[in-house]
């Protein structure tokens, strides 16, 4: 298990993806080579047979833990699980507030 991320003034877009990475590669069990190569365009719920419905709610548990952040149902939509870009820009949204 990956240790918590803290959130400080010190954490910039790259500390944030990389943490993003680590955690897509823990909760859904990708080999972290696979994950290091996903760009912004790399398509995820629907593309991925590893990103099901199920998953999405246990990343969410997960990510609100690793990035001791609260998600409100407001905060999320489906689309952001649409593209790895989508959910890194959902996460430096969450993450840098």
């Amino acid at each position: 298990m990956q240790p918590k991320f803290q959130p400080t003034e010190a954490a910039t877009a790259t500390t944030v993806e990389a943490a993003l990475r680590a955690l897509l590669a823990e909760v859904l069990g990708l080999s972290p080579k696979r994950v290091a190569g996903f760009t912004d365009e790399t398509l995820l719920f629907g593309a991925l047979p590893e990103l099901d419905s199920l998953a999405v709610a246990n990343f969410l548990n997960a990510f609100e833990e690793r990035f001791s952040v609260l998600i409100e149902d407001h905060d999320v939509e489906a689309e952001d699980f649409d593209s790895f870009g989508r959910l890194l820009a959902f996460t430096l949204r969450m993450t840098l507030r």
